[in-house]
């Protein structure tokens, strides 16, 4: 089919486009036809517009296109921070599929006059597309799955006032435009966009000591790039470090590009930018945070800045707030990146009681195009990046299991449930949205009330492999797709029953902000094991960042630890945890052969991989296995240590049983004095590490206060 087969209705979607660049907006064209036929259309729009920086968004670089041109579904992040003037996304051909996540990350990259081409086939959302293989755990195939998602999407988008289809053997079905949109008044400041943007820049470079600032902005509102300017500014002023983190480096390139752009003298090296003596440094939320509790960083006159808060969890936020006295938090309101609803609604609380002064700052003014420019709120509805949860209702909620097909058709249903999850995680995604309607063993149940869903359940059913299969993956040989924690406790805990055995394992657990410490939770992983007893399930089983809270909640309702991460995960900064309950017969002999594993390779793994663990979180997991109580000689050694002046070190064995028999004896798992003897008698806690934690001035001191320790515990236990 030759390329110029569309000619004729190019000019219409030309005048389209030139219509939404004088007013700043920018639109979308879906295409829907044979997958040939949709390349034409989108080929012949390609060459006949001066598109600048046009990008083809596809599985292959398709014919005669310069491969700079083209990118990945998987490389869609690489062009964060950067602007494209048309996108043509694949999602019609074979070996294409509609990726959500590269989707609404490039949406957000396209420039004002810009169009975002989506071609699909005519009978979109019939069946799975290409990209669906990714959610083809074993034993299914991507073409044995439901396409819920798509079939929504493609509702959703006959239903858009402002999309131009252009469907197979037709013209291109102009949507009407509204009135042109207000233009908003210039800022005053030369090196920003908006009043809006000044305004957050004034602020950055004032903040006081123990007032954060809080920067909130929907997608496309300069908000990093404030923070550069303001960097600029600082380093200017003769600021020596500021220190900048986010869940990845990507997140801050427009921090660094306002940074080398207004300091052309400056340079950078690797993830810093320096200017003479001064220096701007990234660091990821794991290292800040080791070098934070080492006391390396923060302290009097440190400045902390945090983008995409809200994709980190609130627990970490709040250790970095304690340790810097000049900190901004800047997050993303809806977007991929994360909920600032759930985090503001999360680290509110922490603010109030630790900074009561803190201020707020949004930027509500759209930078890269005008204000109502409709694919942003097209794209925002078709992922669902504005999803809240309904109102809290104070009545009795009613337990309720959801069939995905009844929920992708209840638009309001499906918004308000999926509100629920993104404002209680610290991470979410669209293709969460995808996974939540057609993901495999996927089981959804709620409390719901009048009005809306008050906490909702989501599960995934893993293992039940033949015994010659958990073999070979137990041994490295084989990564079937999917079945994440069944394979990590085969390859990691050497169990292959973890993989022959049938585990359910609960992927968000979620409660209205409103209907917190009411008991829904535990109501709803109750009626869960319920089910899964029915359902001739053996282990019903979670993983989540490890932190003593946490811990708490899941051991109260009778799970136990069984892995731990060796090394902290670089956008949350906390071990993963996986905890375990059982609900069979086989199911108590699995559990207690993963918790005997385990806790056989605790004490060895504090003393040496994990001995920067926090020590309410090495408590509460020591508290799950038995030692040795403390004998007569033990307890010789243990009055020696509090009372006389026997060195610590040569009576740990004694200590270690001491540390246990309080656990035992059910003193707090975040005692002070317990904690520190956790972290002294099982970790191997260097001694500058102790100084830092107790904030002593050394060795001597630090072995003062844990004598003090041990011979309080000895009375408490006696």
């Amino acid at each position: 089919m030759p390329d110029d087969c569309s000619m004729a209705a190019i000019e219409p979607l030309l005048d389209h486009a030139r219509t939404l660049a004088g007013w700043r907006w920018r639109g979308l064209v879906w295409l829907t036809g044979e997958p040939e036929e949709c390349r034409c259309r989108a080929r012949a729009l390609w060459r006949s517009g001066d598109w600048d920086s046009p990008l083809w968004v596809a599985a292959q670089p398709p014919s005669g296109l310069e491969v700079r041109h083209w990118l990945a579904p998987s490389k869609a992040r690489t062009r964060l921070g950067g602007e494209q003037g048309l996108l043509v996304i694949d999602a019609v051909s074979d070996d294409a599929g509609f990726d959500p996540d590269a989707f609404g990350a490039l949406a957000g990259a396209l420039r004002a006059g810009g169009l975002l081409v989506l071609m699909t086939p005519p009978d979109w959302g019939r069946r799975p597309d290409a990209d669906y293989a990714r959610l083809a755990e074993h034993p299914y195939r991507a073409e044995g799955l439901t396409a819920h998602y798509l079939r929504r999407l493609a509702r959703q988008l006959c239903l858009a006032s402002g999309v131009v289809h252009w469907p197979a053997a037709g013209e291109p079905r102009l949507p009407p435009l509204p009135t042109a949109p207000a233009v908003p008044p210039p800022s005053t400041d030369a090196d920003c966009l908006t009043r809006d943007q000044a305004d957050a820049v004034a602020r950055l470079t004032r903040l006081r000591r123990r007032r954060p600032l809080v920067l909130t902005a929907d997608r496309g509102r300069g908000k990093s790039a404030a923070l550069g300017i303001a960097c600029a500014r600082l380093l200017a002023g003769g600021e020596p470090r500021i220190l900048v983190t986010a869940p990845r480096p990507s997140a801050v390139a427009a921090l660094f590009e306002r940074l080398e752009a207004l300091c052309p003298e400056g340079r950078r090296q690797g993830h810093a930018f320096v200017l003479g003596a001064s220096r701007v440094a990234f660091l990821p939320p794991d290292e800040l945070t080791a070098l934070t509790r080492r006391g390396e960083v923060g302290g009097p006159g440190q400045r902390l800045l945090v983008d995409e808060a809200a994709a980190i969890p609130a627990a970490l936020l709040g250790e970095w707030l304690e340790a810097f006295p000049r900190i901004a938090f800047a997050t993303t309101v809806h977007g991929y990146e994360g909920s600032g609803r759930g985090f503001a609604l999360r680290f509110r609380q922490r603010l109030e009681q630790r900074t009561p002064e803190w201020q707020a700052c949004h930027l509500s003014a759209p930078i890269r195009w005008a204000a109502g420019d409709p694919l942003e709120a097209l794209v925002t509805r078709l992922l669902l990046l504005d999803a809240e949860p309904g109102d809290a209702l104070d009545a009795a909620p009613t337990l309720r299991r959801h069939r995905r097909a009844e929920l992708a058709d209840d638009e309001s249903r499906l918004r308000e449930l999926f509100g629920l999850l993104v404002q209680a995680h610290y991470r979410t995604t669209p293709s969460d949205l995808r996974r939540l309607l057609d993901g495999p063993e996927v089981g959804i149940a709620t409390l719901a009330t009048g009005i809306g869903p008050q906490a909702v359940l989501v599960t995934t059913d893993e293992g039940g492999f033949d015994a010659e299969l958990a073999e070979r993956v137990a041994r490295g040989e084989r990564r079937p797709r999917g079945h994440l924690m069944a394979q990590s406790l085969a390859a990691h805990a050497g169990c292959r029953e973890a993989l022959s055995g049938r585990l359910r394992r609960v992927l968000r657990i979620a409660v209205h902000p409103g209907q917190r410490r009411r008991g829904l939770g535990r109501r709803l992983l109750e009626a869960e094991r319920q089910r899964a007893r029915h359902d001739s399930i053996d282990l019903l089983g979670a993983s989540f960042g490890a932190e003593a809270g946490l811990i708490a909640f899941w051991q109260a309702l009778g799970f136990r630890a069984v892995r731990l991460g060796l090394t902290r995960e670089t956008a949350t900064g906390e071990h993963a945890l996986m905890v375990v309950a059982p609900v069979s017969a086989r199911g108590e002999r699995l559990a207690a052969d993963l918790q005997a594993r385990f806790q056989r390779q605790l004490p060895g793994l504090l003393a040496f991989e994990l001995e920067g663990l926090e020590p309410e979180v090495a408590a509460a997991l020591l508290a799950e296995g038995e030692g040795p109580a403390p004998g007569p000689g033990d307890l010789g050694d243990i009055d020696d240590v509090a009372f006389g002046h026997r060195e610590p070190a040569l009576a740990r064995p004694a200590l270690q049983a001491l540390a246990r028999r309080a656990m035992a004896m059910g003193i707090p798992r975040g005692d002070p004095d317990l904690c520190l003897l956790v972290a002294w008698a099982f970790q191997g806690y260097r001694t500058t590490g102790l100084v830092a934690r107790l904030q002593v001035s050394g060795q001597r001191e630090v072995t003062a206060r844990l004598r003090q320790a041990v011979a309080v515990l000895r009375e408490r236990v006696a």
